[in-house]
């Protein structure tokens, strides 16, 4: 396998996570771009507002033996609690992650 070869990814924030956090949206655009930085392969090709749900999008080519869940791991320390899930998607589809708001744990 080539080691340049890559598969993209999308990250969504949910409106709610969003609006319960404004600083967030621009926060993981510079955590995004200093990742780019220290791994070689890894870069934002786009960045979108979809103005019909209000997630923001940030499309990601990243190279083929990269673990994703390291940089969702890596961009939960530094962002408010929040819950990051993987999104169904058909094969054929980029995996999609999503970060939210975390669930409150329910009271007894």
């Amino acid at each position: 396998m080539n080691e340049q070869e890559s598969v993209q990814v999308e990250l969504r924030i949910s409106y709610r996570y969003a609006t319960a956090h404004p600083w967030v949206v621009q926060a993981i655009g510079g955590f995004l771009s200093a990742y780019f930085m220290e791994h070689p392969g890894f870069r934002v090709q786009r960045y979108m507002e979809e103005l019909e749900s209000g997630t923001h999008l940030w499309v990601c080519e990243v190279p083929t033996g990269m673990k994703f869940l390291r940089l969702l791991r890596r961009l939960k320390e530094d962002i408010p609690p929040c819950d990051a899930q993987q999104t169904a998607t058909d094969p054929p589809a980029r995996p999609r992650y999503l970060i939210d708001c975390a669930e409150l744990p329910m009271e007894s």
